[in-house]
């Protein structure tokens, strides 16, 4: 079973998980925009027992992040854990968005995702 590291920019934050993501998806969402200072996020969501972390990981409506450096990793529920796909040690990697989210919030200057299911607001 392939296992991924990743982590915060200083380094202060990290984690793995492990197998394959249940899914990838892009968001252009007010919320993921404001957050990562970016257009928008993209992110892959694994089973919550596929991860764990260690370092002082701290927390705002949901959003873990690093409290030295402020790097934006990762949001936990009891069943999911989502990452931010730009804080994987391994870049480019292979896993690749299967959807976008919020796209009535996208820039016009950037063009929809190929072979990726659009939706106006969240999917399904």
């Amino acid at each position: 079973m392939r296992t991924r590291t990743g982590g915060c920019l200083c380094g202060a934050v990290r984690y793995e998980v492990k197998g394959e993501p249940l899914r990838a998806g892009l968001c252009h969402c007010a919320d993921c925009r404001k957050e990562s200072g970016s257009a928008f996020v993209t992110f892959a969501v694994w089973p919550r027992e596929a991860f764990d972390h260690s370092g002082p990981a701290a927390t705002h409506q949901g959003r873990s992040f690093c409290p030295v450096c402020g790097g934006r990793l990762f949001c936990l529920t009891d069943e999911e854990a989502e990452l931010r796909l730009g804080s994987l040690d391994d870049a480019p990697m292979e896993i690749a968005p299967l959807y976008e989210i919020w796209v009535k919030r996208r820039e016009s200057w950037l063009h929809p995702l190929q072979r990726t299911d659009q939706y106006q607001e969240d999917a399904g």
